[in-house]
């Protein structure tokens, strides 16, 4: 039999909150009810919850550098602005530049993030070693998409209903919410 989650409220001490699995909906919503800072990742909203359910204080989420869109027109000389927006005029410019099979891929943004006073010769240069690697990693608020990759990697023939009953199941327990061949018992009770 499993064990019923217990329910995000103030009284919840913040190992059992860590313990279990909530949707950012509900982080966000609890937020909302206690003053906190609702928006951030899923993994801010954890820390700024499990900080105010521990210590009562709210966290002040720290205030970002004030970021400019860029308007005037980019050239393979233009240099890489601090604090990069990923605006219409960037897609716009590397689309031309690059083709139309242009994406913002994360590792290419974060490799703008870090190489600001580059050239966007430069960027242009990088981006098709970039745009090649083949990324396993998924980031870690993204829980459902990689238990279901790692139960696919485990598992192959089974169905995706398959696996968000065993997802289902898995996020109702208490700890990690990475995938384990056990989970499969999940199916058994159906």
């Amino acid at each position: 039999m499993t064990e019923k989650r217990p329910d995000l409220d103030v009284g919840l001490r913040p190992e059992t909150f860590r313990e279990y699995y909530y949707l950012k909906e509900e982080l966000q919503a609890f937020c909302q009810e206690q003053g906190l800072a609702k928006s951030g990742s899923k993994a801010e909203l954890n820390e700024r919850i499990e900080h105010f359910l521990r210590t009562g204080e709210k966290l002040v989420k720290p205030t970002k550098k004030k970021r400019t869109l860029r308007t005037e027109e980019l050239t393979s000389e233009s240099i890489i602005e601090e604090n990069i927006v990923f605006s219409e005029v960037h897609r716009a410019f590397f689309k031309q530049e690059l083709g139309d099979s242009f994406t913002f891929k994360v590792a290419f943004q974060n490799w703008l993030k870090v190489n600001a006073g580059k050239t966007y010769r430069e960027a242009i240069a990088i981006y098709p070693e970039i745009a090649a690697q083949k990324s396993k990693k998924i980031d870690s608020q993204f829980e459902y998409n990689t238990y279901v990759r790692d139960f696919f990697a485990d598992n192959q023939g089974r169905s995706l209903q398959e696996a968000i009953a065993c997802w289902k199941y898995k996020k109702a327990q208490p700890g990690s919410n990475k995938y384990q061949a056990a989970d499969l018992s999940a199916l058994d009770s159906e």
